[in-house]
């Protein structure tokens, strides 16, 4: 029993998550036919059961394999006893007809292709029945997915030479049915102005006049408020004196996610949660051929197999120029076969044009007639832009590169989009400096995709945070209480602040919050002495924001306000260390932005020295002494970036990437994926949520086509920014 558990675990592991679900075709027009059979015979049944495929399903009757080739050997039909066997390894039946590709052996012992891929990616070249030893694996085929000359990305997890994915580019091509409506929008010239987005669920639907409260009441709105907590850097100065820079930190926590609607109001959305405009932006140059591709065609039906019926997405795909594959529709089942049958239809050649990839995408979303309440681009290319930037990466990256972004789009643009962008730079060979400029001008993040295996993982975490917004447009106002206080600075970021010239208020913008994430800014002020009272207010935080599904203001009822006490005499100050460990989250932050300066002036020598001594600095902290698990973090992510500069071939391959997906990170406060893991468990991935992990999970246990069971229990995440959980 116990051996079989852990095939069982392998075969979740590594066999049953490597290839892209694509359903059935279907007519969205057609329905079933009267005089069709039964619903109740075996044959429909199957028939309507999505099937495991890149292109068609793996257990083709017929398929022609050469004799050579008995490792890659496909199962044939007209063979009774072939669906009878049992795999030895999963100890299930083998059978036709159910998406699995059957491996016979040369000692005539048959089992599931992806069980004996997980056995023999750990060693094993024993036949797991008789004993007998193979001369022929499935790991021994030769790779020929990649251009002469190129390298495959470090592949952390994966097999060189991965049979798996070799069975996946030897299948032929989908013959897709051209009377389908979808095929029409892959040869049909492309509409001058992209304003046919499929009408949103009318349930779902919010005017975009309506009514706005100003305040938030129990018996009116049943949303909860974003949770606001402030520590000062001590908690008494002495009366007598005064000190400049205090520190005083506010912390947000957002409300969970799926709220439940009120007993007399009836739910805005079928999943209780702001439904989403997506764009994918897909890099199909001729340097994605082969395992490439058919990962990134993978990792983005697993995002459409986890959109709802209330969310829409638009696939566009560029290479030397761009191309709207598939419009912005609705994720119901029909919309979901057809965009994985455009996402199907993704073939690789020609150049690197991110620009005009980026434009058709900002157009989809602004042209749009509707608009869902989270619009985001999502950016994946391995490559550089040879079209539209013509200089090298540097320190002043974000001028350079701010030409392949629509100005439509930026941040500071003015136009009052909000549409982030979130980059994943795939490989040794994109231009992270282009891909991180990208994401920080339009509000999105950076991630850096270093192995193959975890692109999927990677994006899974990325639309766990869009599909759990609970909070827009959040802005936190701070005000001066003591008339002799003055604000001297506000640390966030890259998120937008702003002080008044009399230094008596300030403001942040937040803008959109994922469920349960958390935010930390510094603020540092002046403070007067002051003899005529023994406490002294310092600062009124309020924050703002807007509930994404029921588009109303809710402003929090009670400001936090700020006291310490001012005694004439205080003892040894204790330094708080919940503003101890931020500081060293925006210590460490600076210092990863000025090793990456000096990196790009060829100063690697001195990049490691900024790094070395940033980390020495903070395991001398209040927060390295108590164990914090933020400082360890740091600690660690600091170590990992001297390794990464270690020489100029390190920095130019992973440390540039590695450095900018962990600035895009620190800055936003927010996770990405960095190098090869997107797990919780990691030091580096600080800022995950409950809702990033869940889908996370999913991806690395779920057979795409089949749903998790909703009730699963899922581990938590590690939350560093917040305060300790009370033991």
């Amino acid at each position: 029993m116990g051996s079989g558990s852990k095939w069982r675990k392998a075969k979740l592991a590594l066999g049953l998550n490597m290839c892209l679900y694509v359903p059935e075709a279907r007519d969205r027009d057609s329905s079933p036919s009267p005089s069709s059979p039964s619903s109740t015979s075996k044959t429909t049944t199957t028939a309507t059961q999505p099937r495991l495929s890149d292109a068609v399903s793996l257990s083709l009757s017929g398929q022609a394999t050469s004799p050579s080739s008995s490792a890659h050997r496909l199962s044939k039909s007209g063979n009774p006893k072939s669906s009878k066997r049992t795999c030895a390894i999963c100890l299930t039946s083998i059978k036709l007809g159910h998406g699995h590709a059957i491996f016979t052996a040369e000692c005539s012992h048959s089992f599931h292709f992806h069980c004996i891929t997980s056995n023999v990616k750990h060693g094993n070249q024993i036949c797991p029945v008789c004993r007998a030893k193979w001369k022929e694996v499935p790991f021994q085929n030769p790779a020929s997915d990649l251009p002469p000359g190129r390298s495959r990305i470090n592949g952390v997890g994966w097999s060189r030479d991965d049979a798996w994915m070799t069975i996946l580019q030897q299948l032929p091509s989908p013959q897709l049915d051209m009377s389908r409506q979808v095929n029409s929008v892959f040869h049909a010239p492309e509409p001058s102005t992209f304003n046919d987005d499929e009408v949103l669920n009318l349930q779902d639907e919010v005017p975009e006049n309506g009514n706005e409260t100003t305040t938030e009441t129990a018996e009116n709105n049943c949303s909860r408020t974003i949770e606001v907590q402030t520590y000062p850097e001590v908690s008494a100065v002495p009366s007598a004196v005064s000190h400049n820079n205090f520190a005083i930190l506010i912390h947000l926590k957002a409300p969970r996610g799926r709220h439940i609607s009120c007993q007399n109001q009836m739910p805005v959305s079928q999943n209780s949660r702001a439904p989403v405009d997506l764009v994918t932006v897909l890099d199909v140059s001729g340097s994605m051929a082969g395992t490439k591709l058919a990962l990134l065609k993978r990792a983005v039906g697993f995002v459409i197999q986890n959109l709802g019926p209330s969310d829409r997405l638009s696939v566009i795909a560029f290479s030397s120029t761009a191309r709207r594959l598939f419009p912005l529709h609705r994720m119901t089942e029909t919309g979901r076969q057809e965009a994985l049958q455009a996402v199907n239809s993704l073939a690789s050649n020609g150049g690197t044009n991110i620009a005009e990839g980026l434009k058709k995408g900002a157009k989809v979303l602004l042209d749009r007639q509707w608009k869902n309440p989270v619009g985001s681009i999502i950016l994946l290319s391995d490559g550089q832009d040879t079209y539209t930037v013509t200089g090298g990466g540097g320190a002043n990256s974000r001028t350079d590169y701010k030409s392949l972004l629509p100005v439509s789009i930026h941040r500071d643009g003015g136009t009052g989009y909000q549409i982030p962008v979130h980059a994943f730079g795939f490989g040794a060979d994109h231009d992270a400096a282009s891909m991180h400029s990208i994401s920080e001008i339009s509000g999105g993040t950076f991630s850096f995709i270093e192995a193959e295996g975890v692109i999927q993982d990677a994006f899974a975490q990325c639309i766990g945070g869009l599909l759990s917004v609970v909070a827009q447009e959040v802005g936190v106002k701070i005000e001066c209480v003591h008339p002799g206080l003055q604000i001297t600075s506000i640390k966030a970021g890259s998120y937008q602040t702003s002080l008044m010239a009399d230094g008596r208020t300030g403001s942040i913008d937040v803008g959109d919050l994922y469920a349960e994430e958390e935010r930390d800014f510094l603020v540092t002020v002046d403070i007067p002495a002051n003899v005529s009272s023994k406490e002294m207010s310092l600062l009124m935080v309020k924050c703002a924001f807007r509930n994404p599904i029921t588009k109303e203001m809710v402003i929090s009822d009670e400001p936090s306000e700020v006291k310490i006490q001012r005694p004439a005499m205080t003892g040894q100050p204790v330094v708080s260390i919940e503003v101890d460990r931020q500081r060293n989250r925006l210590r460490s932050a600076e210092a990863m932005a000025e090793a990456r300066a000096a990196a790009e002036h060829g100063d690697l020598s001195n990049a490691v020295s900024l790094l070395e001594s940033c980390r020495r600095a903070l395991s001398e902290t209040v927060s390295a002494r108590a164990c914090d698990k933020l400082c360890i973090a740091l600690c660690a992510e600091l170590k990992e970036m001297q390794e990464r500069m270690a020489s100029r071939r390190i920095y130019e391959s992973s440390g540039r990437a590695y450095v900018l997906s962990g600035l895009s990170s620190h800055s936003w406060q927010r996770a990405t994926a960095r190098g090869d893991s997107t797990d919780s468990s990691s030091l580096v991935q600080a800022y995950q949520t409950p809702s990033m992990v869940d889908m996370v999970t999913r991806s690395q246990t779920m057979i795409l086509g089949n749903r998790p069971p909703s009730q699963r229990k899922l581990r938590q995440a590690q939350s560093f920014p917040g305060r300790p959980q009370p033991r």
